[in-house]
């Protein structure tokens, strides 16, 4: 394997002096062919693995969060979350560099080891750190990966409604199985290009059709009306602008890790242009409606444009739902000593358990929307908020860790003061409204789902059916 590597790296410094033959050239094109589409580690790629993962299903629920929240509300709280996610990102990328080099330094190799977020507070804090990390980062990317295998149920619904939700999600549960087979972040170049593609066309056609179908009639903006409903909507915005639980992976395959500190934030000022716009008009067109309707496609006239939006969509949970489940893949494969393994196939077969756990929650709590919020409120505010920032005052509290950082403070930070006082602005202001208002709201809300809908429910806000037989509307399951 070592020699196969090193022989593609001759052909290609070969390739680049112009010191190759007709057969080398013919192999070498076959190597640039894959690593174009396969290998990626530029800052480029990490930009494309940002964006493409930080919006997929939630896109079609933002505007359900505006119905909630109100116009106003909703634009500032996305504002306000992105850049608030785009600084614990960039606390998350400091910490990380912090911890390679202190490795570095005492000369270990991370070869066939992909470093991940528990492994850097663990290096960093201690074993407490790592078990507190653990915890909250896999259990946000389990449930992270069932969101996505909900979503894929509830869009496929509005182009075939032959099969219930439940029996999609049965059936994109063993689709999703197949992300076992990806190696490594590495490996998601050309899906990152394409995920990223499909969402912006979703995201204009939900502003543009909003805007062409224009407002329903005696259309109502009541929003905020409840405090629940207002803090639940919050929190699904929280969980937007809180994707970065892949971040250190992200990181850890780019060929230059030190790049990344504003990547996340160009990320986020470009997902600002497909979530605001969206938003904005399928709350303006459809009003309080979407209350009862926390999936936008479900309002919008089914056509061409509508089912290659739902198509594409499903394509990009898909990659959405490797992207969160390969840290979890990871993990199990350290657990049972199989992440040195070179081969794809033994590694793809002891990865498989990860999905199990994952396919039964998404068909116990299929509520698309609420569970946003849920987990949002639950686990987003303390994995990719609350924790890096706790984290990075911990890290450097003595004058020698400042001292010896890798890494500066940012032209924009003028002392460590000012970074203490902002760090601890963003656990307070997280803890309270994030965790402890969002997750009272979140959950009421989420409760009241179970109690409408039951556990296992069938068909989650399934609209009735209408007997062929007779002449009158019955609801054939929720």
């Amino acid at each position: 394997m070592e020699s196969k590597k090193q022989a593609e790296e001759a052909i290609m410094a070969a390739a680049e002096s112009g010191d190759v033959g007709d057969g080398d050239k013919e192999i070498n094109s076959k190597l640039s062919l894959k690593s174009a589409l396969w290998h990626g580690g530029s800052a480029y790629d990490a930009w494309f693995s940002c964006s493409s993962n930080q919006v997929a299903q939630v896109l079609l629920t933002l505007p359900y969060s505006f119905s909630q929240l109100g116009m106003v509300s909703g634009i500032i709280f996305q504002v306000f979350y992105g850049f608030l996610g785009s600084w614990t990102a960039y606390l998350i990328s400091i910490l990380y560099i912090e911890y390679r080099s202190r490795k570095e330094k005492e000369n270990v190799s991370f070869k066939n080891h992909v470093i991940q977020w528990f492994e850097v507070l663990e290096g960093l804090l201690g074993p407490s750190w790592k078990a507190i990390g653990l915890a909250f980062n896999c259990t946000f990317l389990l449930f992270g990966s069932v969101i996505q295998l909900i979503a894929c149920a509830s869009n496929i619904y509005y182009i075939n409604d032959k099969l219930d939700k439940r029996t999609w999600t049965y059936i994109f549960g063993a689709c999703c199985a197949t992300t076992v087979f990806i190696p490594s972040f590495h490996n998601y170049r050309i899906w990152s290009f394409l995920g990223l593609g499909m969402t912006t066309y979703t995201a204009w056609y939900l502003t543009i059709a909003s805007i062409v179908h224009g407002q329903v009639e005696n259309v109502t903006h009541s929003g905020p009306s409840k405090m629940v409903l207002y803090f639940t909507g919050a929190t699904n915005i929280l969980y937007t602008f809180g994707g970065h639980a892949v971040t250190v992976e992200i990181m850890h395959a780019m060929w230059k890790p030190q790049k990344f500190k504003y990547i996340y934030l160009y990320a986020t000022l470009y997902v600002f242009t497909l979530t605001l716009p969206s938003a904005t008009a399928v709350y303006w067109a459809f009003g309080d409606q979407l209350l009862d309707h926390s999936n936008a496609f479900s309002l919008l006239p089914r056509n061409g444009w509508r089912d290659a939006g739902v198509i594409l969509m499903l394509i990009h949970q898909f990659i959405t739902f490797g992207f969160a489940c390969t840290p979890l893949y990871f993990v199990w494969e350290k657990v049972i000593g199989m992440h040195d393994t070179k081969s794809i196939c033994l590694r793809a077969l002891a990865r498989l358990p990860v999905v199990i756990p994952i396919w039964f929650l998404a068909i116990i709590f299929p509520f698309f929307g609420p569970i946003n919020s849920a987990v949002g409120a639950l686990l987003v505010s303390f994995t990719v908020y609350i924790i890096p920032a706790s984290a990075h005052m911990l890290t450097f509290k003595s004058a020698s860790s400042r001292q010896n950082a890798a890494e500066k403070l940012p032209w924009f930070i003028p002392n460590w003061t000012v970074m203490y006082i902002v760090n601890a602005f963003v656990v307070v202001w997280v803890f309270v409204l994030g965790f402890g208002f969002g997750g009272w709201a979140s959950m009421t809300n989420f409760i009241k789902q179970v109690d409408t809908f039951g556990l296992f429910a069938k068909c989650y806000q399934c609209p009735p059916k209408i007997l062929p037989s007779k002449n009158h509307t019955i609801t054939m399951y929720h």
